[in-house]
């Protein structure tokens, strides 16, 4: 060896090193073929060109050497003494090659040439331990690239004998022992075997012991003996095995200063350990100092280094794990960007290219969890298939990638449901476990993603058999983690989650138990403040929940939020899981607001339904999911308060969602049916039936994601029959109840005999199609109907929930039945089925009392029928044991009150025992004491005893009328104006004001008389002037007025929901605490300035203004007698008794009705006869006696105002008069107007002008609207109406196509007066629905009346019946005028019949001129003068229908 090298060798200088070179080359030269040195010159100068290698990294250098100690191998043969160096140095050149370059054929040339060189240096020989060291390290690299376990296994073998040739004392000992503890080590990885790597601690130990403080390789075994103890922690969980480890890194790192070859080592095994620590008890610090040495590490790696693209990797591993902690997308963005930055470093055939395309997918996984960009799954889905495809089968780390893949494609299926992809993941995470034989350290987790997956495929499925083995994988995953595993807290969970799936499909509740005591001890696992704790509290709080819902135990519940709270306070602003946690915790508190009702549970998890919505911006995969749980508890907030813009807001949010849902997506079909669901809720809020139409379109579109054979389609067809049915409700149109039938019909047929839903399907059908025959008549349908019942009752066993419901609904058809065939077995079976479903009502159970009541009821049918006292004895013993339950505090007292004291009236008109009629008006006498009373049930019974009073002329009708018009005003109050319980109310009570004025004025009290047919007349108009104007000025009134009127519409709404559901007697109580709450805002309302009257009837005194400025005279027409009031200022009303009957009133009503709408027709004359002959009736019997007393009064040319009720609304009582030569009718004496109420007259006066200066005149014209029949005067109308007024006030005309229901709505909230020439379109079965034709469509009175006006003065309504109103109820004065005065219009003029296109513009004409007055000014208190001057002018011009056609209704 030259001089060169050995300086070299001291003192590292390259410069000696190419000096060595450069001799060894000319001392090569002087040897020529054969020299006798010129093998050994080989040698050198291989030797030499090996050294710069290993310093320059320069691959000329590792060939140069190869070639070189080739030639000199040729040159020493087989008894060479000096072949057995060349052997192995050849050896080492090529299996550095192979280390740089990776190619098999060197390294198996290497390890043929080590295994040579050993033969030739056989026992005893110095270099015999070097020889067993080199062939172990060459076939240990072998066994990397190739996984052969007998090169792995040999090479133990070699280290073992190389160590036992270097003995206690030997220099090289210590390498030795660190060789052989290496190699046990990789044994250990790849087989698992704890002795493996507890020898190789022992030896690691022994190096340790044999390189003290200052030996340069300390610091490697401090770092090998880290490593392994940090691997047993891995497999064994013993934290001192881990701590060691640390602290074992840290000396290794104190030994490798500024500057040292291995302080990058050391400071990325130092990393590698804290990270590690981290994860098993997660304390961030030593996480965050992990990153800051995996940092160090590659500074200290700079481009070009060997080792950077591992220090890039190391430090992207940390921070997606600190993500994961934390939930910082930087760290995951940072953690992207290095892998990518370490892939690119690792080239195809780079050895560790597999590694990083690994590490980058798991990354970019980790993003697409966070933001749910589908494209970072894509693309992470292919980099673990690139991995793959290098890690062919045999490749150690091919079952880690198997693994990944299917991990990723999991994620994929989640998103997009592709179920080829779940499919796919099932078959490699079996590939991944067949290589993860029992022992293999991996097995647990290939196991635990198998069982995973099949529990996926079987929750899409339905296979029991994927749950089954999903089961089975799950307890063999358990049993490989023992106690003190790491990872055992998941296996615990995941045991549990199969085993809840298995219950959930099952029901054995022994599942479920089983379920929560493997979440406790999983929970039991994570220590407070541990990360990983949130998500073991989230698991068992979900068991615990649906434990509750199985045994309804409270404190099942109570644990279940604790728990989810818990799990919300380890997940702060930021973490990744803190939308699922707050999503959770609202979800559950939302449960418990459904069991104890607390307003406090819902509000909170409505607050915290919005923070996790916020948490799940647009693209969020969950964000539709927040939107439709933030509008469930929203609409659930609705349903208690009654609070609109809650409702409202539902159906937006419910709309986003939809929105977020295009076809193809997984949850349209759940956003299409929520959507409806709240739709229809604010139907029956508002009655607008657009919102129902959409709700039934959106059903249809639900319906249309269910084809045949979808397990929803069922329940689709269910749904929108449901909404049909509700539809036809509204508007009786029959095709929407035939095809409801026609979806139960066909939701029916996809229940067969052993569906959990047929008993349902056989209901709905049922109800329906009793519905249709109730429209129809059908037997059929009633008769099927019956049958379906049955069906029904038959898979309702004794013990079934709704046995009892089905008992009931067969007998209802069946006593319907009977009242039709009157065959009595079917009223016999109803009462036997009525006895059945009392039976299943014991003593205490919340339906007994109604069953009692149902049973009485059908026991006095049977009475009526056969005349058997028994069965009337046994329903009034039914009916008393029916009011025992059911106390003064109950709300439906009144309801057996009523049918007792019906049953004892019964017996009293058979056996005529006068305790009977005295119990029976004791009973109806407690009626006025319910404080409570504001259900239909409670004014029902107040008016069957003022029939019952009536029929039998007892003393008490007055005050049953008082009692049921009191109630009325209660009741009215807390409904919504446009619903159909409004609508059944004010049908059922149409009479009950006449008969109460009737029987006032029979009484003498004819003050009282005005008060009460007050009260309960007009009874919408009523409503909404009693309550919408009080609490809007309560409403601006600002501080408590405000915050009252508040309360009052949300108790109002929460009272009427109450009362609608079908299991009211079970709310008694809630019902009870929400009328006395209504009751103490109404006293504070009351006792605030100018509301004491709040929802108090007017008093006479009050209802006596209406007189101020002319007399108003209530004609009332009631089956008990017919009569009118005269309404002076200054005295008590006046009675005028009338000889004419109800029934003749109504005919009356009848004939005028036909020969007003057949007026004009080719028997003009002897119809113009006819028209005479009623107005001369009406003179003769009813206004000539009222004319009589009026003249005593006023004198001729006065004004009077008729206020007229029931079927003399639809009379012309202004028009009547004898009709004969020098006579004269009504009109010569006064002018006439209309009011429907006095009320309504009191407030249109007191409304009062404004300045006409700021007053607007609007004229709208619609000649050719929407499908109707042209008119042709409008245009001509209109110009006549601009003439006459735009000279006099600011003018405004719509016409055509300007004149639409949006511009006309919008003209009206802005304009003071108004002239509306257009088509009429009255609907006297649905008055609201009666309208203006548009050019667009229809102005509806809805429409009108929610349009908020601006000071309104006057309306002309040139358009055909605008004064006429309900068919069934005329006395409410629904109608296009009346709609206007509510609105605000002080006068308005309307017509009766239809209105010629010629004579209207004639009649406008005169009117306008004589509304203007000398000074030019118009004031709308003129109107009913200058219609009445107009048309006396007009006499002799104007077909005689046509002069009395128009009437003035207000001031």
């Amino acid at each position: 060896m030259t001089d060169s090298v050995e300086r070299f060798e001291q003192q590292d200088a390259l410069s000696d090193l190419d000096e060595a070179i450069e001799i060894d080359r000319a001392a090569l030269a002087l040897c020529p073929q054969g020299h006798p040195d010129q093998s050994m010159s080989l040698y050198n100068l291989a030797i030499s060109l090996h050294d710069r290698f290993r310093q320059q990294d320069a691959l000329p250098d590792l060939d140069e050497a190869i070639e070189l100690h080739r030639a000199a191998l040729a040159l020493r043969p087989s008894d060479h003494p000096r072949r057995s160096m060349s052997l192995s140095d050849l050896a080492n050149t090529l299996h550095d090659r192979f280390k740089r370059q990776g190619a098999l054929p060197d390294l198996d040339e290497a390890i043929e040439h080590y295994r040579a060189a050993l033969a030739l240096r056989p026992s005893g020989h110095p270099r015999q331990a070097m020889s067993l060291n080199d062939l172990a390290d060459g076939l240990r690299d072998r066994f990397e690239r190739q996984d052969a376990l007998s090169d792995l296994d040999e090479a133990i073998e070699l280290h073992r004998a190389a160590l036992a040739l270097r003995l206690s004392g030997h220099p090289l000992r210590d390498m030795s022992l660190n060789d052989l503890a290496n190699i046990l080590h990789d044994r250990f990885k790849h087989q698992g075997a704890l002795p493996d790597l507890d020898e190789a601690i022992e030896l690691h130990r022994a190096a340790l012991a044999l390189r003290p403080s200052g030996h340069p390789r300390r610091s490697m075994s401090l770092n090998d003996l880290a490593n392994t103890l940090h691997d047993r922690y891995k497999h064994q969980g013993a934290p001192p095995d881990l701590d060691e480890a640390i602290e074992l890194d840290r000396a290794a790192l104190a030994l490798c200063p500024s500057g040292h070859p291995r302080r990058a080592i050391s400071l990325n095994n130092l990393a590698i350990s804290l990270h590690g620590r981290s994860k098993k008890l997660g304390a961030l610090s030593d996480l965050d100092e992990a990153i800051e040495l995996h940092r160090a590490a590659l500074v200290l790696c700079p481009k070009g280094h060997p080792d950077r693209s591992m220090s890039l990797n190391d430090l992207a591993n940390s921070l997606r794990v600190r993500f994961e902690q934390r939930g910082a997308l930087s760290d995951l963005d940072e953690a992207i960007e290095l892998h990518l930055a370490a892939l690119a470093l690792r080239l195809p055939g780079h050895p560790d290219r597999a590694m990083s395309l690994n590490n980058l997918a798991i990354s970019l996984h980790g993003r697409f969890e966070q933001r749910g960009a589908l494209s970072d799954l894509d693309e992470a889905i292919e980099f673990h298939r690139a991995a793959l495809a290098l890690r062919p089968l045999g490749h150690p780390k091919r079952s880690t990638s198997l693994n990944n893949l299917a991990s990723s494609l999991d994620n994929r299926f989640e998103q997009r449901g592709a179920l080829p992809d779940l499919d796919e993941a099932i078959e490699l995470h079996r590939a991944a476990l067949a290589l993860r034989p029992q022992g293999h350290l991996d097995r647990s987790t290939s196991l635990n993603n198998l069982a995973v997956d099949l529990r996926a495929r079987f929750e899409q499925r339905g296979a029991l058999s994927d749950l089954y083995e999903a089961i089975e994988l799950h307890r063999a995953v358990l049993a490989l983690r023992p106690p003190g595993h790491p990872d055992r807290p998941s296996s615990l969970n995941n045991l549990a989650i199969s085993l809840h799936n298995r219950f959930e499909q099952r029901g054995a509740l022994s599942d479920l138990d089983e379920a929560i005591e493997l979440d406790r001890a999983a929970l039991m696992l994570y220590p407070s403040g541990h990360p990983g704790r949130a998500m073991y509290l989230n698991n068992l709080a979900i068991s615990l929940h649906d434990r509750f819902e199985q045994r309804g135990a409270l404190s099942d519940l109570d644990e279940a939020i604790e728990l989810h709270r818990a799990a919300l306070a380890l997940r702060p602003l930021g973490h990744p899981g803190r939308s699922i946690s707050l999503s959770n915790l609202a979800n559950i508190l939302d449960d418990r607001f459904r069991q104890r009702g607390a307003l406090s549970d819902l509000n909170e998890a409505i607050e915290l339904h919005r923070a996790a919505l916020a948490l799940r911006l647009l693209g969020h995969p969950d964000r539709t999911i927040s939107l439709s749980k933030l509008a469930s508890s929203l609409r659930n907030r609705f349903e208690q308060q009654g609070v609109l813009s809650d409702l409202d807001e539902a159906i937006e949010l419910h709309q986003a969602a939809l929105a977020l849902c295009p076809f193809g997506h997984p949850d349209r079909f759940m956003s299409l049916n929520n959507l409806a669901v709240d739709l229809r809720a604010r139907f029956e809020q508002q009655g607008a039936l657009s919102d129902l139409d959409e709700a039934i379109e959106l059903h249809r579109a639900a319906l249309a994601l269910c084809s045949q054979g979808h397990l929803d389609r069922s329940t689709s067809l269910n749904n929108l029959a449901v909404d049909l049915r509700a539809r036809f409700e509204q508007q009786r149109a029959l095709s929407d109840l035939d095809e409801a039938i026609e979806l139960h019909q066909d939701a029916l047929a996809l229940c067969p005999p052993s569906h959990f839903l047929r008993s349902s399907s056989l209901n709905g059908l049922a109800n329906s199609l009793r519905a249709r025959f109730e429209q129809r008549g059908g037997l059929s349908d009633l008769d099927e109907a019956i049958e379906l019942h049955r069906a029904a009752l038959a898979l309702r066993p004794l013990g079934h929930p709704d046995r009892f419901m089905s008992l009931n609904n067969l007998a209802v058809g069946l006593q319907a039945r009977f009242e039709q065939k009157e065959a009595l077995s079917d009223l016999d079976e109803a009462i036997e089925l009525h006895r059945a479903a009392l039976a299943l009502c014991p003593l205490g159970h919340l339906g007994r009392s109604m069953s009692l009541n149902i049973l009485a009821i059908s026991l006095r049918a049977r009475f009526e029928q056969q005349g058997a006292l028994s069965d009337l004895d046994e329903a009034i013993e039914l009916d008393q044991a029916a009011l025992a339950l059911r106390p003064p505090s109950r709300i439906l007292r009144s309801l057996s009150l009523n049918n007792l004291a019906n049953s004892l009236l019964a017996r009293f008109e058979q056996q005529n025992v006068s305790s009977d009629l005295e119990e029976a008006f004791r009973l109806y006498l407690q009626l006025p004491e319910i404080s409570h009373a504001v259900s239909r049930k409670d004014l029902y019974a107040a008016q069957s005893w003022a029939a019952s009073a009536e029929r039998l002329n007892h003393h008490s009708a007055l005050v049953a009328y008082q009692t049921a018009l009191g109630f009325l005003d209660r009741h009215v109050a807390v409904l919504s104006p446009f619903s159909r319980h409004f609508d059944v109310i004010r049908e059922a009570t149409s009479s009950i004001a006449m008969d109460a004025f009737s029987c006032s004025v029979r009484c003498g009290a004819l003050t009282t008389a005005v008060e009460l047919v007050e009260q309960g007349r007009a009874v919408f108009w009523t409503q909404l002037a009693h309550f919408r104007t009080p609490l809007d000025e309560l409403s601006v009134s600002g501080g408590a007025g405000e915050a009252l009127a508040e309360e009052f519409k949300q108790l109002s709404f929460r009272i009427r929901t109450a009362l609608d559901t079908l299991d009211v007697d079970d709310r008694s109580s809630q019902i009870r605490q929400l009328i006395i709450q209504w009751d103490g805002v109404i006293s504070r309302i009351r006792m605030l300035p100018d509301f004491s009257r709040f929802l108090l009837p007017p008093l006479f005194s009050d209802l006596q203004k209406a007189g101020e400025e002319g007399p108003v005279v209530i004609v009332n027409a009631s089956c008990y007698s017919c009569d009118a009031l005269i309404i002076l200022s200054s005295q008590d009303p006046v009675h005028v008794s009338l000889d004419i009957t109800q029934a003749e009133v109504s005919e009356l009503t009848s004939t005028f009705q036909f020969l007003t709408s057949h007026a004009g027709t080719s028997d003009h004359n002897t119809e113009l006869y006819k028209i005479v002959g009623v107005l001369r009736t009406l003179w003769r019997r009813i206004v000539a006696p009222i004319l009589e007393v009026l003249r005593k009064f006023i004198p001729r040319g006065s004004r009077i105002w008729w206020c007229p009720t029931a079927e003399f609304t639809l009379l012309p009582l202004h028009a009547a008069g004898p009709y004969e030569l020098k006579s004269h009718n009504f009109s010569h004496f006064y002018i006439s107007s209309y009011t429907p109420t006095l009320g309504t007259l009191i407030r249109a006066r007191r409304q009062g002008s404004r300045d006409a200066s700021a007053q607007h005149f609007v004229a709208i014209g619609q000649a050719r609207p929407d499908g109707a029949k042209e008119l042709r005067c409008v245009a001509a109308e209109l110009d006549i109406v601009a003439q006459r007024v735009a000279p006099f006030l600011s003018f405004t005309s719509l016409a055509d196509s300007d004149a639409t229901v949006h511009g006309a709505l919008d003209t009206l909230g802005q304009k003071q007066w108004l002239h509306l020439a257009c088509h009429g379109m009255p609907n006297r079965e649905e008055p609201f629905e009666s309208s203006f034709a548009m050019y667009d469509g229809s102005l509806m009175i809805r429409d009108i009346i929610r349009t908020r006006l601006q000071d309104p003065e006057f309306a002309f309504l040139s358009a055909c019946h605008t004064t006429v109103g309900d068919k069934k109820s005329p006395n409410e004065a629904i109608h296009l005028a009346a709609a206007m005065q509510f609105s605000g219009f002080r006068s308005v003029i309307g017509s009766m019949w239809s209105a010629d296109d010629d004579v209207v513009g004639q009649i406008v004409s005169c009117f306008y001129d004589n509304l203007v007055d000398d000074s030019g000014e118009m004031d709308c208190k003129r109107a009913a003068g200058a219609l009445h001057k107009a048309v006396k002018k007009l006499r002799k011009q104007i077909p005689f229908e046509q002069q009395i056609a128009f009437v003035h209704i207000g001031v």
